[in-house]
């Protein structure tokens, strides 16, 4: 059930900044590869050491500050975010300036908007991000516009009527889907790296998508002053939440009729430290700043939204998706057959706790705070809880294994001891002396012959459980330096 509202009670903006996140799966060994296809289409590496980049992606007018950027993040977590060349396991940034005019054709009406650039973020864990840079272009732009635009595009595969019915015009060319344009027109050597083994069983899904086939927004909506307006109405804020832009009809909506749910909502999924005039909204889905503040204020704002909240947008995005896709793993485990994967997935889950998950990560107490609320959106502390209970139930299921083979293997070794060396040295041991004399075994008396199986069997086993026992370190050794460098 949607409301309409009345025309009179929408707001203009002046200014609507939009950050398309996309995050994708890299394919094994695949990220060396990628890297080098980035650069040569064009993308640049980005680190914080060339002040030259601070404000060649987001458009005139704005400026992200490399210090301010690292200084707002304590070291342990800049050295993820902002690594230096040589650092693999890290947020590995490539950036490329795109500035194309483009229009987008929607049921309702068209609006220009420009792509100001493409960045692209190869992580660990076989991990990526893809982000789309949105300015729109409208002389009048009303809030619902912007709302109803940041739906359609964030809509990779048509799913609903009013996708169906959008078209991207871009230059001499035009996409009837928004991944036609990202995949092929924005980024055209990404796609052959994402890893499709996820969408093997999908009937309709083409991209390998997270959670659905929408991308993630993270906007700045730059309000202009109304007398009779006093403030930015917890209406207006769980829209802008939601995404609820215009219906078929073209008119303005909301997804909620009942008062108390939306304020409950609002209270929630809102930060409003800065409020009346600005405030921040958070979901699963959504990311923005709505703010009537003066034009100097509103472009700090907006270089915070492209700078230290970007980066901490994409960290809570990534501490959720690696949590679930180790849970994923723990669910697709044979318990009783899948014994390398165990030790796998415990080095995994280790990694990820000592590395990249940390309580805080954020200097400064306005940034700490959206953290924070990011991070209960997402869930991410109870997923981390259940992912700690999944590491010590593999623990104590990795210590009775081994204890069980212990246990086989000294039980064998013991049958194999006694025997051997007791009834084996009585019935055979002379004739193993020296040169042995094979044509006296012939003579032997059945209780002979078994003592000599039994001799060389337990030499054959010793042999072959050492052997095993170096190929199982070598190998163990092995998959810790692989998975190291993921």
């Amino acid at each position: 059930m949607t409301k309409l509202l009345t025309v009179s009670a929408e707001p203009a903006l002046h200014t609507a900044l939009l950050q398309f996140i996309f995050p994708f799966s890299i394919k094994d060994g695949e990220d060396s590869s990628l890297a080098g296809q980035l650069l040569q289409d064009g993308f640049t590496r980005f680190f914080l050491d060339n002040k030259d980049l601070e404000d060649a992606y987001y458009g005139e007018g704005y400026c992200v500050s490399h210090e301010k950027m690292e200084r707002s993040y304590l070291p342990f977590a800049a050295h993820v975010l902002f690594p230096r060349e040589k650092d693999e396991d890290s947020f590995r940034r490539f950036s490329k300036v795109n500035d194309l005019p483009c229009r987008l054709e929607m049921p309702q009406q068209s609006v220009h908007f420009r792509v100001l650039s493409t960045d692209v973020f190869i992580c660990p864990f076989q991990l990526g991000f893809l982000t789309v840079r949105v300015r729109i272009e409208e002389e009048t732009l009303p809030f619902s516009t912007a709302l109803e635009f940041a739906d359609r595009f964030r809509t990779l595969e048509d799913s609903s009527f009013q996708d169906k019915q959008t078209y991207i015009h871009c230059e001499s060319r035009s996409f009837e889907q928004v991944e036609d344009f990202v995949f092929k027109n924005l980024t055209p050597g990404l796609e052959p790296f994402l890893d499709q083994t996820e969408i093997d069983g999908a009937y309709f899904e083409t991209l390998p998508f997270f959670v659905d086939e929408r991308m993630l927004v993270q906007a700045f909506y730059g309000f202009s002053r109304q007398d009779s307006q006093d403030e930015l109405s917890v209406e207006i804020r769980y829209r802008a939440s939601q995404l609820d832009g215009l219906d078929l009809s073209g008119n303005p909506y909301i997804s909620a009729s009942d008062p108390e749910y939306i304020e409950n909502y609002v209270r929630e999924h809102s930060y409003n430290r800065w409020g009346p005039d600005t405030y921040y909204m958070t979901n699963e889905q959504t990311f923005c700043c709505l703010s009537r503040a003066e034009p100097e204020i509103a472009t700090q704002l907006i270089n915070q939204m492209y700078g230290q909240y970007y980066y901490g947008l994409l960290l809570s995005i990534f501490h959720k998706i690696v949590l679930l896709k180790l849970a994923n793993l723990h669910s697709r485990l044979r318990i009783n057959h899948d014994y390398d994967e165990i030790e796998n997935l415990i080095f995994l889950i280790n990694k990820f706790s000592a590395k990249f998950y940390f309580l805080e990560l954020i200097s400064q107490s306005q940034g700490r705070e959206i953290f924070f609320q990011l991070r209960k959106v997402y869930g991410n502390d109870a997923l981390f809880e259940e992912v700690k209970m999944t590491l010590n139930d593999l623990f104590q299921y990795q210590d009775k294994f081994q204890a069980k083979r212990r246990d086989t293997l000294l039980m064998i070794l013991t049958v194999f001891t006694v025997v051997s060396g007791i009834y084996g040295m009585n019935q055979v041991i002379e004739d193993l002396k020296g040169r042995i004399d094979w044509g006296k075994m012939l003579g032997y008396s059945p209780f002979e012959y078994l003592a000599l199986f039994v001799t060389f069997t337990g030499i054959a086993v010793s042999i072959f459980l050492t052997l095993r026992e170096l190929w199982n370190g070598f190998r163990s050794r092995r998959r810790k330096r692989f998975f190291s460098k993921d």
